[in-house]
């Protein structure tokens, strides 16, 4: 499978895809730390700047375009002006580099907010003109929490695939889900106080139960903390954690519940890295590293060198796409090309 990437940022799609033994025949990204990123990592790929100039010829014949155009403007974070601002008429410019390139697969990513834009016309024009340009859709709301990283991350996934929409169907939904066997939706109010994933004390919860291991730390991020030692003097203290995000074990046999879901996830990460864990004397931000994991990468995948600012790999993480979730839908795809 040989895919174009526009919009790249640090290249999800290529960590996730790469494994399968797919081919990118080019990145494209304007930003300047993210393009320093795809050199470093992807020396013999060409990169492009503006993906709007891209012509029918350039970098041969593609089986798939994948992008995420900037979400800005379509979030509920944002002003949500939509095609009305530069940001989302690159949503409209997408449409029309996949109808120069006409690949077998398209796949693209944005916020949940794109659904209720304009009473849902923004979103609406976009699949319009994927049915314009010959392709046909599915769309599905995904979840990083559950691929395999502690972060709640709900994203809009849109698959197409030219003249055919059963196969983007098949991408998206399992036969399982399309029989009503769906993941029960977390209860109003639930969560796990009185444990120590809460961060502040076992609440509820006496010292032997605490001693006993009943109420142990998952090894994951949580909303509040990571999974490290299971230290707590009193109720009153914070807790010391190690460092945050390592992968979820949802087995029952070793204490998960069992559903693929962590009670007590991460918030969704952003750009600015505004999420702050616990520790024993002081409330700190996430490192970078942390952020990686939460989203899938290769520890120090975003760190060139030792000037490499933080804020630089805040930012980068903050806007791209969750390794596992893209790693899922190569698969999918894979599955039907082999089929």
């Amino acid at each position: 499978m040989r895919y174009l990437s526009v919009c790249s940022g640090i290249e999800a799609a290529t960590v996730a895809w790469k494994p399968l033994g797919w081919e990118a025949a080019a990145f494209s990204d304007i930003e300047p730390f993210p393009r320093e990123l795809l050199q470093h990592h992807y020396p013999d790929a060409p990169l492009h700047g503006d993906f709007t100039t891209i012509g029918a010829k350039d970098y041969g014949t593609i089986d798939l375009l994948v992008g995420g155009t900037p979400c800005q403007a379509f979030s509920v974070a944002g002003l949500r002006k939509g095609f009305e601002d530069d940001r989302g008429n690159l949503t409209l410019a997408f449409l029309q580099l996949l109808k120069r390139k006409r690949p077998k697969w398209v796949v693209w990513e944005n916020v949940p907010g794109v659904l209720s834009h304009d009473k849902g016309l923004t979103f609406g024009s976009f699949l319009g003109g994927l049915g314009e340009c010959g392709y046909g859709f599915a769309y599905r709301v995904l979840d990083a929490q559950y691929f395999g990283v502690p972060q709640r991350r709900r994203r809009v996934f849109v698959v197409g695939c030219l003249g055919d929409w059963r196969s983007p169907a098949e991408v998206l939904f399992e036969p399982e889900s399309l029989s009503g066997d769906i993941t029960p939706e977390r209860k109003k109010g639930q969560d796990v106080a009185g444990t120590l994933t809460q961060g502040f004390g076992a609440r509820g919860v006496d010292a032997q139960q605490i001693a006993d291991g009943n109420y142990a730390i998952a090894k994951c991020l949580t909303k509040r903390g990571a999974g490290g030692e299971n230290r707590c003097a009193d109720t009153a203290n914070f807790i010391t954690y190690g460092l945050a995000g390592n992968t979820i074990d949802r087995k029952p046999e070793n204490g998960g519940n069992g559903t693929g879901v962590s009670e007590d996830l991460s918030f969704t990460l952003t750009k600015t890295d505004r999420h702050a864990i616990a520790t024993k004397s002081a409330i700190r931000r996430l490192t970078p590293l942390e952020c990686e994991r939460l989203q899938g990468f290769p520890d120090s995948y975003t760190k060139l060198n030792d000037k490499t600012t933080d804020s630089k790999r805040y930012a980068a993480l903050g806007n791209s796409m969750a390794v596992p979730v893209m790693k899922w839908i190569g698969e999918r795809i894979n599955l039907i090309e082999n089929h």
